[in-house]
Protein backbone atom coordinates (compact mmCIF):
# COMPACT_ATOMS: atom_id res chain seq x y z
CA UNK A 1 0.00 0.00 0.00
CA UNK A 2 1.25 3.29 -1.24
CA UNK A 3 -0.22 5.66 1.49
CA UNK A 4 -0.93 9.45 1.60
CA UNK A 5 0.88 11.73 3.97
CA UNK A 6 -0.87 15.55 2.59
CA UNK A 7 2.61 17.06 2.76
CA UNK A 8 2.10 18.27 -0.93
CA UNK A 9 -0.99 20.02 0.42
CA UNK A 10 0.23 21.69 3.81
CA UNK A 11 3.68 22.31 3.11
CA UNK A 12 3.62 23.23 -0.18
CA UNK A 13 0.49 25.54 -0.43
CA UNK A 14 -0.13 26.78 2.92
CA UNK A 15 2.31 26.84 5.39
CA UNK A 16 6.51 26.32 4.75
CA UNK A 17 7.32 26.96 8.20
CA UNK A 18 4.90 23.81 9.13
CA UNK A 19 7.75 20.97 10.42
CA UNK A 20 7.47 18.21 8.24
CA UNK A 21 7.36 15.64 11.10
CA UNK A 22 7.47 15.92 15.05
CA UNK A 23 9.91 13.94 17.33
CA UNK A 24 7.93 13.38 20.78
CA UNK A 25 9.66 15.64 23.41
CA UNK A 26 8.51 14.29 26.52
CA UNK A 27 8.71 10.23 27.87
CA UNK A 28 4.96 10.67 29.17
CA UNK A 29 2.07 13.24 29.76
CA UNK A 30 3.23 13.88 33.22
CA UNK A 31 7.21 14.71 32.11
CA UNK A 32 5.01 17.44 29.87
CA UNK A 33 3.35 18.80 32.68
CA UNK A 34 5.79 18.91 35.25
CA UNK A 35 8.44 20.54 32.49
CA UNK A 36 5.65 23.66 32.06
CA UNK A 37 5.50 23.79 36.16
CA UNK A 38 9.44 24.36 36.14
CA UNK A 39 9.56 26.97 33.58
CA UNK A 40 6.51 28.59 33.59
CA UNK A 41 5.32 28.45 37.53
CA UNK A 42 3.19 31.23 37.73
CA UNK A 43 1.40 31.31 34.23
CA UNK A 44 -2.14 31.55 34.76
CA UNK A 45 -3.30 27.53 33.92
CA UNK A 46 -7.27 27.39 34.48
CA UNK A 47 -9.37 30.20 34.48
CA UNK A 48 -13.05 28.44 36.11
CA UNK A 49 -15.86 31.76 36.09
CA UNK A 50 -14.59 34.12 37.93
CA UNK A 51 -11.65 32.12 39.47
CA UNK A 52 -7.90 31.54 38.22
CA UNK A 53 -5.23 28.57 39.32
CA UNK A 54 -1.79 28.68 38.08
CA UNK A 55 0.30 26.63 36.60
CA UNK A 56 2.14 26.31 40.34
CA UNK A 57 -0.92 25.86 42.02
CA UNK A 58 -2.45 23.04 39.71
CA UNK A 59 0.98 20.75 40.66
CA UNK A 60 0.69 21.82 44.58
CA UNK A 61 -2.76 20.63 44.65
CA UNK A 62 -2.15 17.50 42.41
CA UNK A 63 0.84 17.01 44.52
CA UNK A 64 -1.36 16.84 47.73
CA UNK A 65 -4.03 14.76 46.05
CA UNK A 66 -1.68 12.19 44.96
CA UNK A 67 -0.68 11.84 48.31
CA UNK A 68 -4.05 11.30 49.50
CA UNK A 69 -4.61 8.69 46.96
CA UNK A 70 -2.03 7.00 48.02
CA UNK A 71 -2.43 6.78 51.40
CA UNK A 72 -5.73 5.03 50.52
CA UNK A 73 -4.41 2.45 48.48
CA UNK A 74 -4.28 3.98 44.76
CA UNK A 75 -0.85 3.14 43.12
CA UNK A 76 0.90 2.13 39.54
CA UNK A 77 -1.20 0.45 37.30
CA UNK A 78 -4.31 1.21 39.32
CA UNK A 79 -7.74 2.83 37.55
CA UNK A 80 -8.71 5.85 38.96
CA UNK A 81 -12.06 7.04 36.98
CA UNK A 82 -13.15 10.95 36.64
CA UNK A 83 -17.10 11.48 36.80
CA UNK A 84 -17.07 15.09 36.26
CA UNK A 85 -18.46 18.22 34.83
CA UNK A 86 -15.86 21.01 33.01
CA UNK A 87 -13.95 21.80 36.72
CA UNK A 88 -10.68 22.67 37.62
CA UNK A 89 -11.05 19.40 39.67
CA UNK A 90 -11.06 17.51 36.28
CA UNK A 91 -7.49 18.36 35.73
CA UNK A 92 -5.89 18.49 39.23
CA UNK A 93 -6.86 14.61 39.32
CA UNK A 94 -5.82 13.69 36.00
CA UNK A 95 -2.32 15.01 37.01
CA UNK A 96 -2.29 13.25 40.32
CA UNK A 97 -3.19 9.91 39.21
CA UNK A 98 0.07 9.99 37.02
CA UNK A 99 1.76 11.34 39.90
CA UNK A 100 0.62 7.69 40.78
CA UNK A 101 1.55 5.59 37.71
CA UNK A 102 -1.90 5.24 37.99
CA UNK A 103 -4.32 5.66 34.52
CA UNK A 104 -7.28 7.99 34.83
CA UNK A 105 -10.55 7.01 33.59
CA UNK A 106 -13.12 9.20 31.72
CA UNK A 107 -17.07 8.80 32.39
CA UNK A 108 -19.46 10.89 30.50
CA UNK A 109 -21.53 13.03 32.85
CA UNK A 110 -24.21 11.98 31.60
CA UNK A 111 -24.18 8.41 31.96
CA UNK A 112 -26.91 7.10 34.50
CA UNK A 113 -26.26 3.91 36.32
CA UNK A 114 -25.87 0.96 33.66
CA UNK A 115 -23.68 2.87 32.21
CA UNK A 116 -21.20 3.96 34.92
CA UNK A 117 -21.27 0.54 36.55
CA UNK A 118 -20.56 -1.15 32.73
CA UNK A 119 -17.16 1.21 32.64
CA UNK A 120 -16.31 0.88 36.22
CA UNK A 121 -16.54 -2.83 35.91
CA UNK A 122 -14.72 -2.95 32.19
CA UNK A 123 -11.98 -1.25 33.69
CA UNK A 124 -11.33 -2.28 36.90
CA UNK A 125 -11.81 0.88 38.34
CA UNK A 126 -10.21 0.61 41.82
CA UNK A 127 -11.10 4.54 42.41
CA UNK A 128 -13.47 7.16 41.34
CA UNK A 129 -13.48 10.90 41.78
CA UNK A 130 -16.95 12.34 41.14
CA UNK A 131 -19.14 15.64 41.35
CA UNK A 132 -21.11 14.87 44.61
CA UNK A 133 -24.76 15.05 42.82
CA UNK A 134 -23.32 12.21 40.17
CA UNK A 135 -22.93 10.49 43.79
CA UNK A 136 -25.70 10.45 45.09
CA UNK A 137 -27.52 10.30 42.26
CA UNK A 138 -25.57 7.62 40.35
CA UNK A 139 -23.08 5.92 41.94
CA UNK A 140 -23.85 5.58 45.28
CA UNK A 141 -26.44 3.06 43.81
CA UNK A 142 -24.13 0.42 41.70
CA UNK A 143 -20.72 1.39 43.95
CA UNK A 144 -21.60 -2.03 45.70
CA UNK A 145 -21.60 -3.82 42.39
CA UNK A 146 -17.73 -2.46 41.59
CA UNK A 147 -14.08 -2.93 42.60
CA UNK A 148 -14.17 0.38 43.93
CA UNK A 149 -12.21 1.35 47.05
CA UNK A 150 -11.59 4.93 47.33
CA UNK A 151 -14.63 7.61 46.19
CA UNK A 152 -13.72 11.19 46.19
CA UNK A 153 -16.41 13.81 45.64
CA UNK A 154 -16.45 17.34 45.07
CA UNK A 155 -18.62 20.40 44.39
CA UNK A 156 -19.03 22.54 41.15
CA UNK A 157 -19.24 25.09 43.69
CA UNK A 158 -15.36 24.82 44.65
CA UNK A 159 -12.81 27.28 43.03
CA UNK A 160 -15.14 29.84 42.39
CA UNK A 161 -15.41 33.31 44.46
CA UNK A 162 -19.04 33.96 44.06
CA UNK A 163 -20.98 30.96 43.08
CA UNK A 164 -24.37 33.31 43.15
CA UNK A 165 -23.25 35.00 40.16
CA UNK A 166 -23.28 32.40 37.30
CA UNK A 167 -26.73 31.00 36.49
CA UNK A 168 -24.75 27.84 35.25
CA UNK A 169 -24.48 27.02 38.88
CA UNK A 170 -28.12 27.64 39.44
CA UNK A 171 -29.05 24.58 42.07
CA UNK A 172 -25.88 23.70 43.21
CA UNK A 173 -26.05 22.35 46.79
CA UNK A 174 -22.85 21.09 48.64
CA UNK A 175 -23.17 17.93 50.89
CA UNK A 176 -20.61 14.94 50.94
CA UNK A 177 -21.86 11.21 51.08
CA UNK A 178 -21.28 8.84 53.68
CA UNK A 179 -18.40 6.53 52.54
CA UNK A 180 -16.31 9.40 50.75
CA UNK A 181 -13.48 11.94 50.73
CA UNK A 182 -13.93 15.49 49.96
CA UNK A 183 -11.34 17.11 47.30
CA UNK A 184 -10.69 20.13 48.23
CA UNK A 185 -10.28 18.98 52.54
CA UNK A 186 -7.89 16.81 50.98
CA UNK A 187 -5.41 18.16 49.42
CA UNK A 188 -5.62 20.49 52.94
CA UNK A 189 -4.83 17.90 54.39
CA UNK A 190 -2.01 17.18 52.59
CA UNK A 191 -0.80 20.57 51.44
CA UNK A 192 3.06 20.62 50.89
CA UNK A 193 3.48 17.39 50.53
CA UNK A 194 4.43 15.17 47.49
CA UNK A 195 4.23 11.62 46.28
CA UNK A 196 7.14 9.27 46.10
CA UNK A 197 8.31 9.83 41.89
CA UNK A 198 7.44 7.33 39.48
CA UNK A 199 9.90 5.68 37.34
CA UNK A 200 10.28 4.41 33.91
CA UNK A 201 6.36 5.47 32.83
CA UNK A 202 7.56 5.37 28.70
CA UNK A 203 5.42 6.24 25.88
CA UNK A 204 3.69 3.21 25.62
CA UNK A 205 2.27 2.63 29.09
CA UNK A 206 -1.19 3.58 29.32
CA UNK A 207 -2.29 7.40 30.19
CA UNK A 208 -6.31 6.90 30.23
CA UNK A 209 -8.99 4.92 29.09
CA UNK A 210 -11.41 6.76 27.03
CA UNK A 211 -14.85 4.76 26.05
CA UNK A 212 -15.98 4.87 22.91
CA UNK A 213 -19.93 5.89 22.22
CA UNK A 214 -20.87 2.01 22.18
CA UNK A 215 -22.62 2.47 18.86
CA UNK A 216 -21.31 -0.64 17.49
CA UNK A 217 -22.26 -2.47 21.31
CA UNK A 218 -20.60 -1.94 25.17
CA UNK A 219 -18.96 1.08 25.25
CA UNK A 220 -15.02 -0.18 24.65
CA UNK A 221 -12.08 1.62 26.37
CA UNK A 222 -9.56 3.16 23.78
CA UNK A 223 -5.84 2.50 25.46
CA UNK A 224 -4.48 6.10 25.00
CA UNK A 225 -0.44 5.79 26.02
CA UNK A 226 1.66 9.05 27.15
CA UNK A 227 3.36 8.64 23.42
CA UNK A 228 -0.19 9.34 22.21
CA UNK A 229 -1.44 12.15 24.16
CA UNK A 230 2.15 13.68 23.97
CA UNK A 231 2.25 13.46 20.25
CA UNK A 232 -1.06 14.73 19.83
CA UNK A 233 -0.82 17.84 22.02
CA UNK A 234 2.11 18.80 20.55
CA UNK A 235 0.18 18.45 16.94
CA UNK A 236 -2.27 20.92 18.01
CA UNK A 237 0.66 23.52 19.32
CA UNK A 238 2.82 22.93 15.73
CA UNK A 239 -0.40 22.94 13.54
CA UNK A 240 -2.38 25.97 15.21
CA UNK A 241 0.43 27.72 15.84
CA UNK A 242 -0.78 28.01 19.86
CA UNK A 243 1.99 29.81 21.71
CA UNK A 244 1.80 31.52 25.92
CA UNK A 245 0.45 33.96 24.17
CA UNK A 246 -2.96 32.22 23.19
CA UNK A 247 -6.22 30.95 25.51
CA UNK A 248 -8.41 27.90 24.62
CA UNK A 249 -11.81 27.87 25.77
CA UNK A 250 -12.87 24.72 26.54
CA UNK A 251 -16.30 24.00 25.07
CA UNK A 252 -15.68 20.41 24.90
CA UNK A 253 -16.61 17.95 27.50
CA UNK A 254 -13.39 17.26 29.45
CA UNK A 255 -14.35 13.90 29.42
CA UNK A 256 -14.41 13.07 25.63
CA UNK A 257 -10.83 12.46 23.74
CA UNK A 258 -11.37 16.37 22.39
CA UNK A 259 -11.36 17.71 25.76
CA UNK A 260 -8.27 15.48 26.93
CA UNK A 261 -6.24 16.63 24.65
CA UNK A 262 -7.13 19.78 22.27
CA UNK A 263 -7.94 21.51 25.82
CA UNK A 264 -6.09 20.21 28.36
CA UNK A 265 -3.06 18.37 27.48
CA UNK A 266 -2.38 21.37 25.08
CA UNK A 267 -2.80 23.75 28.33
CA UNK A 268 -0.52 21.46 29.89
CA UNK A 269 2.48 21.67 27.01
CA UNK A 270 2.59 24.78 26.20
CA UNK A 271 1.18 25.78 29.67
CA UNK A 272 -0.85 28.49 28.49
CA UNK A 273 -4.74 29.56 30.29
CA UNK A 274 -7.91 27.17 29.86
CA UNK A 275 -11.25 28.68 30.25
CA UNK A 276 -13.74 26.35 32.25
CA UNK A 277 -17.57 27.03 32.39
CA UNK A 278 -18.93 23.64 34.37
CA UNK A 279 -20.84 23.00 31.24
CA UNK A 280 -22.26 24.18 28.04
CA UNK A 281 -24.47 27.09 27.71
CA UNK A 282 -24.53 29.31 25.11
CA UNK A 283 -24.98 32.57 26.88
CA UNK A 284 -21.98 31.84 29.48
CA UNK A 285 -19.76 30.90 27.17
CA UNK A 286 -19.80 34.03 25.25
CA UNK A 287 -19.62 35.80 27.85
CA UNK A 288 -16.71 33.77 29.17
CA UNK A 289 -14.67 34.01 25.61
CA UNK A 290 -15.13 37.98 26.09
CA UNK A 291 -14.33 37.85 30.04
CA UNK A 292 -10.98 36.21 29.35
CA UNK A 293 -10.06 37.04 26.26
CA UNK A 294 -10.20 33.20 24.52
CA UNK A 295 -8.09 32.89 21.19
CA UNK A 296 -8.94 29.26 20.48
CA UNK A 297 -11.33 26.55 20.38
CA UNK A 298 -12.20 23.34 19.20
CA UNK A 299 -15.75 21.38 19.50
CA UNK A 300 -18.96 20.12 17.72
CA UNK A 301 -20.15 22.28 14.70
CA UNK A 302 -23.74 22.06 16.98
CA UNK A 303 -21.88 24.17 19.40
CA UNK A 304 -21.19 26.91 16.88
CA UNK A 305 -24.58 26.18 15.49
CA UNK A 306 -25.51 26.93 19.14
CA UNK A 307 -23.61 30.12 19.41
CA UNK A 308 -25.03 31.88 16.30
CA UNK A 309 -28.49 31.39 17.73
CA UNK A 310 -27.68 32.49 20.83
CA UNK A 311 -29.90 35.83 21.42
CA UNK A 312 -27.51 37.91 23.50
CA UNK A 313 -24.10 37.01 21.25
CA UNK A 314 -24.20 40.50 19.57
CA UNK A 315 -24.51 42.31 22.89
CA UNK A 316 -20.55 41.12 22.99
CA UNK A 317 -16.76 41.13 21.94
CA UNK A 318 -15.58 37.53 20.34
CA UNK A 319 -13.15 39.59 18.48
CA UNK A 320 -10.23 37.87 20.69
CA UNK A 321 -11.23 34.22 19.32
CA UNK A 322 -9.41 33.95 16.27
CA UNK A 323 -8.14 30.09 15.77
CA UNK A 324 -11.33 28.21 15.57
CA UNK A 325 -11.62 24.33 14.90
CA UNK A 326 -14.66 21.86 14.76
CA UNK A 327 -14.86 17.62 14.65
CA UNK A 328 -16.70 14.74 15.51
CA UNK A 329 -19.66 15.00 12.89
CA UNK A 330 -20.21 16.20 9.26
CA UNK A 331 -20.38 19.93 8.64
CA UNK A 332 -22.51 21.61 6.16
CA UNK A 333 -20.32 24.68 4.33
CA UNK A 334 -23.60 26.89 4.87
CA UNK A 335 -22.72 26.42 8.68
CA UNK A 336 -19.22 27.74 8.18
CA UNK A 337 -20.19 30.61 6.17
CA UNK A 338 -22.98 31.72 8.35
CA UNK A 339 -20.40 32.01 11.14
CA UNK A 340 -17.96 33.62 9.67
CA UNK A 341 -20.03 35.85 8.65
CA UNK A 342 -21.38 36.78 11.98
CA UNK A 343 -18.42 36.73 14.28
CA UNK A 344 -15.94 36.40 11.69
CA UNK A 345 -13.12 33.32 12.39
CA UNK A 346 -13.39 31.08 9.86
CA UNK A 347 -14.27 27.44 11.09
CA UNK A 348 -11.62 24.87 10.31
CA UNK A 349 -12.34 21.54 9.83
CA UNK A 350 -10.61 18.31 12.74
CA UNK A 351 -10.90 14.47 11.53
CA UNK A 352 -10.24 12.56 14.33
CA UNK A 353 -11.49 9.90 16.56
CA UNK A 354 -10.59 8.47 20.28
CA UNK A 355 -8.60 5.77 18.61
CA UNK A 356 -6.54 8.35 17.30
CA UNK A 357 -6.34 10.18 20.31
CA UNK A 358 -7.83 13.17 18.74
CA UNK A 359 -6.40 14.58 15.52
CA UNK A 360 -5.37 12.63 12.52
CA UNK A 361 -6.35 14.99 10.22
CA UNK A 362 -6.37 18.98 9.88
CA UNK A 363 -7.21 21.93 7.86
CA UNK A 364 -4.18 24.16 7.67
CA UNK A 365 -4.16 27.15 10.09
CA UNK A 366 -4.15 29.46 6.72
CA UNK A 367 -6.32 27.26 4.31
CA UNK A 368 -9.90 26.33 3.55
CA UNK A 369 -11.94 23.25 3.35
CA UNK A 370 -12.77 22.62 -0.44
CA UNK A 371 -15.67 21.03 -1.16
CA UNK A 372 -15.93 17.51 -2.41
CA UNK A 373 -18.08 18.08 -6.21
CA UNK A 374 -19.89 14.91 -6.54
CA UNK A 375 -20.39 14.18 -2.80
CA UNK A 376 -21.05 17.69 -1.55
CA UNK A 377 -18.97 17.04 1.47
CA UNK A 378 -16.50 19.68 2.98
CA UNK A 379 -13.13 18.32 3.36
CA UNK A 380 -11.46 17.25 6.74
CA UNK A 381 -8.29 18.00 6.55
CA UNK A 382 -5.52 16.49 5.83
CA UNK A 383 -2.96 13.87 7.07
CA UNK A 384 -1.19 15.28 10.22
CA UNK A 385 2.42 15.00 10.93
CA UNK A 386 3.84 11.61 10.61
CA UNK A 387 0.28 9.96 9.93
CA UNK A 388 -0.52 7.91 6.84
CA UNK A 389 -3.97 7.76 5.56
CA UNK A 390 -5.91 5.67 2.82
CA UNK A 391 -9.24 4.90 0.99
CA UNK A 392 -9.66 0.88 1.01
CA UNK A 393 -12.50 -1.54 -0.30
CA UNK A 394 -14.16 -3.81 1.69
CA UNK A 395 -11.07 -6.36 1.23
CA UNK A 396 -8.96 -3.94 2.56
CA UNK A 397 -7.38 -3.03 -1.43
CA UNK A 398 -5.96 0.54 -1.59
CA UNK A 399 -8.73 2.88 -4.22
CA UNK A 400 -7.67 5.59 -6.35
CA UNK A 401 -7.90 9.24 -5.40
CA UNK A 402 -11.65 9.82 -5.85
CA UNK A 403 -13.13 6.56 -4.79
CA UNK A 404 -15.30 6.22 -1.92
CA UNK A 405 -14.23 3.66 0.75
CA UNK A 406 -13.10 3.60 4.24
CA UNK A 407 -10.73 5.79 5.80
CA UNK A 408 -7.73 4.18 7.35
CA UNK A 409 -5.34 5.51 9.27
CA UNK A 410 -1.69 4.97 10.49
CA UNK A 411 0.65 7.15 12.97
CA UNK A 412 1.90 8.04 16.32
CA UNK A 413 -1.39 9.25 17.57
CA UNK A 414 -3.24 5.72 16.99
CA UNK A 415 -4.18 3.58 19.95
CA UNK A 416 -2.80 -0.04 20.59
CA UNK A 417 -5.93 -1.10 20.95
CA UNK A 418 -8.87 -1.78 23.19
CA UNK A 419 -8.78 -2.24 26.97
CA UNK A 420 -8.82 -6.27 27.55
CA UNK A 421 -10.79 -6.91 24.25
CA UNK A 422 -8.64 -8.56 21.81
CA UNK A 423 -11.16 -9.71 19.41
CA UNK A 424 -12.46 -6.33 18.81
CA UNK A 425 -9.19 -4.70 18.89
CA UNK A 426 -8.08 -7.25 16.25
CA UNK A 427 -11.05 -6.66 14.00
CA UNK A 428 -10.23 -2.43 14.12
CA UNK A 429 -6.66 -2.66 14.05
CA UNK A 430 -4.98 -4.49 11.44
CA UNK A 431 -1.06 -4.40 10.31
CA UNK A 432 -0.35 -0.55 12.42
CA UNK A 433 -3.54 0.46 10.68
CA UNK A 434 -6.80 1.68 12.29
CA UNK A 435 -9.97 0.91 10.39
CA UNK A 436 -12.20 3.59 11.32
CA UNK A 437 -15.73 2.37 9.86
CA UNK A 438 -15.65 6.08 8.39
CA UNK A 439 -16.46 5.93 4.50
CA UNK A 440 -14.83 8.74 2.46
CA UNK A 441 -12.50 9.72 -0.25
CA UNK A 442 -9.12 11.82 -0.99
CA UNK A 443 -9.34 13.80 -3.70
CA UNK A 444 -5.78 14.33 -5.96
CA UNK A 445 -4.35 16.96 -4.09
CA UNK A 446 -4.52 15.27 -0.71
CA UNK A 447 -7.82 16.42 0.94
CA UNK A 448 -9.70 14.06 2.64
CA UNK A 449 -13.32 13.82 2.79
CA UNK A 450 -15.84 11.79 5.34
CA UNK A 451 -19.21 10.84 3.40
CA UNK A 452 -20.74 8.88 6.84
CA UNK A 453 -20.40 6.05 9.20
CA UNK A 454 -20.71 2.59 6.81
CA UNK A 455 -23.82 1.29 9.14
CA UNK A 456 -25.65 4.75 8.54
CA UNK A 457 -25.76 4.28 4.57
CA UNK A 458 -29.49 4.09 3.37
CA UNK A 459 -30.92 1.78 0.52
CA UNK A 460 -34.02 2.57 -1.09
CA UNK A 461 -35.01 0.41 -4.10
CA UNK A 462 -31.08 -0.32 -4.57
CA UNK A 463 -29.73 3.12 -4.69
CA UNK A 464 -27.27 4.58 -1.77
CA UNK A 465 -27.74 7.60 -0.29
CA UNK A 466 -25.60 9.00 2.72
CA UNK A 467 -27.74 10.99 5.76
CA UNK A 468 -25.32 13.61 5.13
CA UNK A 469 -26.06 14.75 2.25
CA UNK A 470 -29.91 15.50 2.74
CA UNK A 471 -29.09 16.91 6.11
CA UNK A 472 -26.36 19.18 4.71
CA UNK A 473 -29.48 20.33 2.13
CA UNK A 474 -32.18 20.72 5.01
CA UNK A 475 -29.74 22.59 6.97
CA UNK A 476 -29.96 25.38 3.76
CA UNK A 477 -33.34 25.99 5.00
CA UNK A 478 -33.65 29.16 6.88
CA UNK A 479 -35.66 28.16 9.59
CA UNK A 480 -33.87 24.85 10.38
CA UNK A 481 -31.08 25.08 13.12
CA UNK A 482 -30.12 21.28 13.12
CA UNK A 483 -31.30 17.82 11.17
CA UNK A 484 -30.43 14.14 11.57
CA UNK A 485 -31.79 11.73 8.58
CA UNK A 486 -32.16 8.02 8.91
CA UNK A 487 -33.46 5.16 7.02
CA UNK A 488 -36.93 3.72 7.97
CA UNK A 489 -39.04 0.29 6.70
CA UNK A 490 -40.36 0.82 3.78
CA UNK A 491 -42.68 -2.15 2.08
CA UNK A 492 -41.78 -1.33 -1.09
CA UNK A 493 -38.51 0.59 -1.57
CA UNK A 494 -36.93 -1.64 1.80
CA UNK A 495 -36.03 1.91 3.24
CA UNK A 496 -37.14 4.91 2.63
CA UNK A 497 -35.54 8.12 4.28
CA UNK A 498 -36.92 10.19 6.92
CA UNK A 499 -35.73 13.37 8.37
CA UNK A 500 -35.59 15.06 11.85
CA UNK A 501 -35.39 18.48 12.32
CA UNK A 502 -35.16 21.68 15.13
CA UNK A 503 -36.41 24.71 14.30
CA UNK A 504 -34.30 28.30 14.70
CA UNK A 505 -36.10 30.29 17.68
CA UNK A 506 -39.14 32.12 16.54
CA UNK A 507 -38.78 30.80 13.02
CA UNK A 508 -41.61 28.14 11.27
CA UNK A 509 -41.74 25.58 8.77
CA UNK A 510 -43.87 22.57 7.53
CA UNK A 511 -42.92 19.22 7.05
CA UNK A 512 -44.19 19.77 3.65
CA UNK A 513 -42.70 22.62 2.64
CA UNK A 514 -39.59 20.80 3.74
CA UNK A 515 -39.98 18.30 1.28
CA UNK A 516 -40.00 20.79 -1.13
CA UNK A 517 -36.87 22.46 -0.30
CA UNK A 518 -34.98 18.63 -0.45
CA UNK A 519 -37.16 18.11 -4.02
CA UNK A 520 -35.41 21.78 -5.46
CA UNK A 521 -32.32 20.92 -4.38
CA UNK A 522 -31.38 16.98 -5.07
CA UNK A 523 -32.49 13.75 -6.63
CA UNK A 524 -36.20 12.64 -5.29
CA UNK A 525 -34.63 9.08 -4.44
CA UNK A 526 -32.77 11.53 -1.88
CA UNK A 527 -35.63 13.07 -0.73
CA UNK A 528 -37.46 12.74 2.77
CA UNK A 529 -40.83 10.93 2.49
CA UNK A 530 -41.29 12.02 6.21
CA UNK A 531 -40.02 14.96 8.14
CA UNK A 532 -40.55 15.54 12.18
CA UNK A 533 -40.48 18.65 13.73
CA UNK A 534 -38.74 18.14 17.31
CA UNK A 535 -37.41 20.67 19.59
CA UNK A 536 -34.74 18.81 20.09
CA UNK A 537 -32.39 16.54 18.42
CA UNK A 538 -30.85 13.73 20.72
CA UNK A 539 -27.05 14.23 21.31
CA UNK A 540 -23.89 13.16 22.96
CA UNK A 541 -22.35 15.51 25.61
CA UNK A 542 -20.51 16.71 22.80
CA UNK A 543 -22.29 17.47 20.56
CA UNK A 544 -22.83 14.97 18.28
CA UNK A 545 -26.17 14.24 16.51
CA UNK A 546 -27.30 10.85 17.58
CA UNK A 547 -28.90 8.93 14.33
CA UNK A 548 -28.77 5.48 16.47
CA UNK A 549 -31.98 6.93 18.87
CA UNK A 550 -33.59 8.60 16.35
CA UNK A 551 -33.60 4.75 14.76
CA UNK A 552 -34.18 3.24 18.10
CA UNK A 553 -37.12 5.21 18.58
CA UNK A 554 -38.47 5.05 14.96
CA UNK A 555 -38.72 0.97 16.04
CA UNK A 556 -40.47 0.99 18.83
CA UNK A 557 -43.50 3.40 16.17
CA UNK A 558 -45.50 2.66 13.33
CA UNK A 559 -44.20 4.95 10.99
CA UNK A 560 -47.08 6.87 9.23
CA UNK A 561 -47.52 7.08 5.66
CA UNK A 562 -44.46 6.11 4.82
CA UNK A 563 -45.80 5.88 0.74
CA UNK A 564 -46.12 9.74 0.30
Amino acid sequence: MEPTTGERVWRGQYDEDVPASLELEYANALEMFLSSASRSPDSALLHYLDSTLTVSEVDQLSDALAVGLGERGIGRGDRVAMYLQNVPQYVIAMIATWKLGAIMVSINPMYREQEVLHILNDSGAKGLVCLESLYRDVVEKVRDASALTVVITTSELDFVASPESFSVLDGATRGQAAGTSDLVALTREYSGKKPPPVEGVGPEDIAFLTYTSGTTGPAKGAMNTHGNVVFTAQAYRDWIKLTAEDTIFGVAPLFHITGLIGHMSLALLVPMPLVLAYRFDAAMVIQQIERWKATFTIGSITVFTALMNEPTANEHDLSSLKKVYTGGQAVAPSTVAAFESQFGPYIHVAYGLTETTSPSHFVPLNGRSPIDPTSGALAVGVPIFNTFSAIVDEEGNELPPGSVGEIIVKGPQVVPGYWEKPEETEHAFRDGWLYTGDVGLMGKDGWFYVVDRKKDMINASGYKIWPREVEDVLIQHPAVLEAAVIGVPDEYRGESVKGFVSLKLGMLAEPDELKEFCRERIASYKCPRQIEILDDLPKTASGKILRRELRAAEMEVQPADIHS
